[in-house]
């Protein structure tokens, strides 16, 4: 079996790489919202992971120099791929309703559930200074949502459980990197997308034209682009420096949204916004204090040497 590069502590070729999923991804979902107007969201992402999966046809072909099915973790490389989808399909069904820097800006309420999570799967401490970080970013979530209020849309609901999903996907990315190989990954996510969509799609069967056909093959090359570099970036740089950059998106996506949809953002998601991004990067900050602790810790003679 072939074995996973190790993991190289490269930060600023994790952070470039970062930057350019952003571009990738923005673009994937500017496109998703202007194709919600014709095709159901199941249909939208049933397009996207068809391509997905085509792309990495020769990864699971035996034989093939690129055949990637080998895994020693198939259940969690399933689970990544069914959490990723669940990411996509709640924020393109999201997008139908909502303006797309919001549902951007509440998406990325992602490192706070990651925070969450990290304890339970990962096995790491969380100390009273991230918690607080974490409550300022969901202050952040309800002055963007402002429930209660007659501006409350409750769609909002799926860019917020696309977050949770996407914290998934990236708590199970750690857990996967420099273990099995990139391309591995990749594979199983496409293999469980696709087959689950295609179980769904049937009941909400829109026939597309050319011109649907020709975004959803966009969507499906700059997601899979956009989600390979992520997983790329996450071989040369930890989570916590990774992090502050992926921000970089809402920039993407409001400059787009404002081009092809005329939207601009209200106060409101600009503040909230605000506050979910400096969650994130304290969030971020924390984490490498932490992990310069634990590695000080290690480098420190045994005092029985």
């Amino acid at each position: 079996m072939p074995v996973a590069p190790a993991r190289a502590d490269r930060p600023f070729r994790g952070i470039a790489l970062i930057l350019a999923s952003t571009v990738f991804l923005g673009t994937s979902d500017v496109t998703s919202k202007y194709l919600s107007a014709t095709l159901p969201s199941i249909e939208i992402a049933w397009i996207r992971f068809l391509v997905f999966a085509v792309v990495m046809v020769p990864a699971m072909v035996p034989g093939s120099p690129l055949f990637a099915l080998h895994t020693s973790r198939l259940g969690l490389q399933a689970m990544r791929g069914a959490a990723l989808l669940g990411s996509s399909l709640l924020f393109i069904s999201g997008l139908r309703f909502l303006p797309i820097a919001e549902a951007s800006a509440t998406s990325f309420v992602s490192p706070l559930f990651v925070t969450a999570l990290s304890i339970f799967f990962l096995r790491e401490s969380v100390g009273l200074r991230r918690w607080a970080a974490t409550a300022v970013g969901l202050i952040g979530v309800l002055i963007i949502l402002r429930p209660g209020s007659g501006a409350f849309n409750p769609a909002a609901a799926f860019p917020l459980v696309s977050a949770f999903c996407w914290a998934m996907t990236l708590i199970m990315t750690r857990m996967l990197s420099g273990r099995e190989r990139v391309i591995t990954t990749m594979t199983y996510s496409a293999i469980s997308g696709f087959l689950i969509l295609s179980a769904l799609v049937p009941s909400v069967w829109v026939t597309p034209t050319w011109h649907d056909i020709l975004f959803g093959i966009l969507i499906g090359v700059t997601s899979t682009a956009g989600q390979w570099i992520v997983v790329l970036a996450f071989r040369y740089a930890n989570a916590s420096v990774l992090a502050p950059f992926s921000y970089t998106q809402l920039l993407w996506v409001s400059s787009l949204g404002f081009i092809v949809f005329s939207e601009v953002p209200d106060v409101w998601t600009v503040t909230g916004a605000a506050f979910v991004v400096a969650s994130g990067l304290y969030t971020a900050h924390r984490e490498r204090v932490r992990r310069s602790q634990l590695l000080a810790i290690a480098a420190e003679p045994s005092p029985n040497a």
